[in-house]
């Protein structure tokens, strides 16, 4: 029989509700008040994401943030900055005790990759997973989507979606970018270079790392066909069916304290 999960299909949202959101999920399945759930969500304005760990002192270009009505919010999860402009978001909240989860992170990320891998089939495209050969991560760059991890999806050896993955409380959270269109002049105004000709060479060796779906295909998608194609990914690839979560009231209630104490809070976003 076909497991079901649970579909919160969010729309767009600030920066801070979207981490809310996703803490929020983790806590009520810790909880055993819901079952596994799979996310998807945009972002409005759009947000740039930093890792749990990292520093954004003379790496990220606050002024630059600002200036293009971005908003800044840190993330549960670790890894680099991400900007969410033009993109679907998804999130997985699963338990660690699930009988199809591994114990290892990077085997779990193969297995909740899956849905990526199938919903880009779904849009007629032959992506595939990344398998490091170790002498990547080296450049230093604040900005992810220069290297693909392990079993990130590429497509043409370009990192076509990037995820991340922390677990708490017994319950795995991943989230990731899945990029439709990248304006990658935007992108690098984010970040912090020595000077404009560093700035611009960085920028151009981007292109050659990371591609975005409407990039790659001949007649341009919008969010809702994306979406509809990776909710299909999702469920084929993980072997579910999805059932709408519609959130309640007192739910709602809960997840915009959370956004307003923890992910509009300056502390906790620019501490490192």
């Amino acid at each position: 029989m076909t497991e079901s999960w649970l579909y919160v299909d969010s729309g767009h949202a600030t920066p801070a509700f979207n981490m809310a959101l996703d803490e929020a999920l983790l806590n009520w399945h810790s909880e055993g008040k819901i079952p596994p759930v799979l996310r998807f969500y945009g972002w409005e304005p759009a947000g740039l994401s930093v890792g749990y760990f990292q520093k954004t002192k003379g790496k990220i270009d606050l002024d630059g943030v600002k200036r293009h009505g971005f908003e800044l919010v840190r993330r549960q999860t670790g890894g680099r900055a991400v900007l969410h402009d033009q993109e679907l978001t998804y999130s997985v909240i699963v338990s660690e005790e699930h009988p199809s989860m591994p114990k290892s992170v990077k085997e779990a990320y193969l297995i909740l990759s899956q849905g990526l891998l199938e919903g880009f089939t779904n849009l007629g495209i032959k992506a595939e997973f990344a398998i490091p050969d170790g002498s990547l991560d080296a450049t230093g760059s604040a900005v992810c989507f220069e290297e693909p991890s392990w079993y990130e999806l590429i497509v043409d050896n370009k990192k076509a979606a990037g995820s991340a993955q922390t677990r708490k409380k017994g319950v795995i959270l991943q989230h990731g970018s899945i990029p439709i269109d990248v304006d990658d002049v935007k992108l690098f105004d984010l970040f912090t270079y020595p000077n404009e000709r560093v700035k611009e060479r960085a920028r151009k060796a981007f292109g050659d790392k990371a591609v975005a779906i409407n990039e790659i295909l001949s007649t341009p998608v919008s969010f809702d066909d994306v979406k509809s194609a990776f909710k299909a990914g999702f469920e084929k690839g993980l072997g579910i069916e999805l059932e709408p979560l519609e959130l309640t009231p007192e739910q709602l209630e809960e997840v915009n304290r959370l956004a307003e104490e923890r992910y509009r809070n300056d502390e906790w976003n620019y501490s490192r």
